[in-house]
């Protein structure tokens, strides 16, 4: 199952265990997210389009961490001028891992205990 949802102004396509970098959200590290806006859903062949949302839908993910990306260099120059300058930019990002995908009504999944884990991987 995948999704299209739409977050900071850009659209993600997403699935469960995903990892996404976005834009900056102002939630710790650990937290869960929920994302509303979502404008598709597919599941093999059966793909719902919302307009301009699915209604009900939902995008569960877990925050990992919030950080600054890549440094951007902006450099101008004139020629014959003598004239250069530079300068540098670190846009906040966040790192979050989609957990749920829910459609219209649909419940979120138990999360198991470690307990439970252990017995059914053998482990």
């Amino acid at each position: 199952m995948f999704a299209v949802i739409k977050t900071g102004g850009k659209q993600y396509k997403v699935a469960k265990g995903d990892v996404l970098i976005i834009e900056r959200l102002d939630t710790e590290a650990g937290e869960a997210v929920v994302f509303d806006q979502v404008l598709m859903l597919g599941d093999g062949d059966d793909i719902t389009v919302g307009s301009p949302v699915v209604e009900g839908a939902q995008v569960r993910a877990e925050l990992l961490e919030t950080r600054k990306g890549a440094k951007i260099l902006v450099f101008k120059k004139k020629r014959r001028k003598n004239y250069r300058r530079t300068h540098g930019h670190r846009q906040y990002e966040t790192v979050v891992r989609v957990t749920d995908i829910l459609a219209k009504g649909a419940k979120p999944a138990a999360k198991k205990s470690r307990g439970q884990a252990c017995r059914e991987t053998g482990r």
